[in-house]
């Protein structure tokens, strides 16, 4: 297995600290507000990469955080007129509704920031006392040219770096790019006594005592979006790194943005969705389906005519279960050396850096295979079983006996029919005739059926709005 490593800017062989174990932090959300369909890309992703090695017979051990103290949780009691333990306490009820909603798996440790102030204010005094971190008027900073290596996650150098939008002004400061660890207290805000006085720790210290905690010294993956690459993973690297002494992380994972007519989707630039409000519209599969569609690294354009094709492709991996009746099967026949194939083509991508796009469409040619009728009745079976199979790895077919048994969408007479006229359309095509290929696109759409071609082939979905 082969992932790419942001630290080397480079593919690398996956070595686990621990022989057949993976440890896992992933950054979660800071609970002042519901999180946006952009920040769901990230859950998603992390879902399926811990899936996978689960798949592979891994012990994954996965640690997600919330942030639970932070100026944004503060702003936002202020503008609601409740305390901040309210304001937490309602998006964290919010957060693991829509988390669900998803069909993300619960992370297997959940830590909350308050839950850590002591080990935090330990971990403070530590760098204090080895000479990275320095007090000014009760607040502590991190002393970033003490540290070397810094910079060598996001590639930046102190020497061209300069007061920018991230980076404010601060005459205590010993240099402009130090950052908090340790925050006084200001009139009316959450606090806790320290050996400076009463504050609150920064959240770039946040995640590296957490995850110590959690996970060890040095664990497997660390990952997060591309924004946070600079400068909180940053500023995880130079504290863990100057307490202990050697690297902490051996393999640093993001994703790209999500945009918004090219634009990174994000709550301060006001162009973003909802996500819960996405997901009252469109079921978990059709946004897991855009966000796999694409490679976990690579931006993402998000509108909501993707959504709708994304939606008609899930429809159509449906469409190949119900059409071998799978609800109804009850000794589904062992794999034969065909399965076995699409199997390790399977594995083959997903082991070249989780490339879900590549994974998807294997999924798609099971599908295909199982709708066959060429096929023999235990082949198309076992395509079937092949396709539960591995689009469970991707987070597909949750509840599946509920959603087959909810009602056909198609029949499988009409399912048959429709992929005759994508045979006869194809044929069109590589004779140039595009009048009769269009006029079977548009007839079909007409019908409330939708084709979207990829290099992989025609993919066709029902148009629930469609009125027919």
């Amino acid at each position: 297995m082969k992932i790419y490593n942001t630290l080397s800017r480079q593919k690398e062989e996956f070595i686990p600290v621990e022989a057949g174990k993976v440890k896992m932090y992933n950054c979660g959300p800071t609970v002042y507000n519901y999180f946006h369909i952009g920040n769901a890309r990230n859950l998603v992703v992390f879902d399926v990469i811990r899936r996978y090695f689960q798949f592979r017979g891994y012990e994954v051990s996965y640690a997600q955080n919330i942030t639970d103290i932070d100026d944004k949780i503060i702003a936002q009691s202020i503008t609601e007129g409740i305390p901040t333990d309210e304001v937490t306490r309602k998006y964290i009820t919010a957060f693991l509704e829509d988390l669900d909603k998803l069909d993300v798996n619960p992370p297997d440790y959940q830590p909350r920031a308050t839950q850590y102030i002591s080990q935090m204010i330990n971990f403070i005094r530590a760098l204090e006392e080895k000479g990275y971190a320095y007090e000014a008027e009760g607040d502590v900073y991190f002393a970033v040219e003490k540290f070397a290596a810094y910079g060598k996650l996001s590639g930046k150098k102190l020497v061209d770096l300069k007061v920018g939008a991230r980076v404010e002004e601060n005459e205590q400061k010993r240099y402009p790019f130090d950052f908090t660890l340790w925050k006084k207290a200001k009139p009316g805000e959450p606090k806790w006594q320290s050996p400076w006085g009463e504050g609150r720790p920064g959240w770039h210290t946040e995640c590296v005592v957490m995850s110590r905690d959690l996970l060890g010294e040095t664990f497997d993956i660390h990952g997060g979006g591309n924004d946070l690459v600079f400068p909180h993973h940053e500023n995880e690297i130079a504290q863990g790194e100057a307490y202990c002494g050697h690297p902490t992380v051996n393999y640093w994972l993001h994703n790209g943005f999500l945009n918004i007519e090219g634009e990174k989707m994000s709550k301060s630039a006001g162009n973003f969705f909802i996500a819960r409000d996405v997901l009252q519209k469109y079921p978990a599969e059709a946004i897991r389906y855009f966000f796999l569609s694409k490679h976990y690294r690579s931006p993402i354009d998000f509108n909501e005519e993707i959504i709708q094709q994304s939606l008609a492709a899930v429809k159509t991996l449906y469409s190949a279960l119900k059409d071998v009746d799978y609800l109804n099967q009850q000794d589904l026949p062992e794999y034969s050396e065909a399965q076995q194939k699409l199997k390790e083509q399977f594995l083959d991508v997903m082991d070249d850096d989780f490339n879900t796009a590549r994974a998807i469409a294997l999924l798609f040619e099971a599908g295909k295979e199982a709708r066959n009728k060429d096929n023999s009745e235990e082949d198309r079976l076992r395509f079937a079983r092949l396709l539960v199979e591995l689009g469970s790895v991707l987070g597909f077919f949750r509840n599946l006996a509920e959603k087959l048994s909810a009602g056909e969408d198609i029949s499988g007479k009409t399912a048959s029919l429709i992929e005759l006229l994508l045979t006869y359309r194809q044929d069109f095509k590589k004779e140039k005739n595009w009048q009769w290929a269009d006029k079977i696109r548009n007839d079909l759409k007409e019908l409330g059926i939708n084709l979207k071609d990829t290099p992989q082939g025609t993919e066709w979905g029902i148009d629930e709005n469609a009125k027919v």
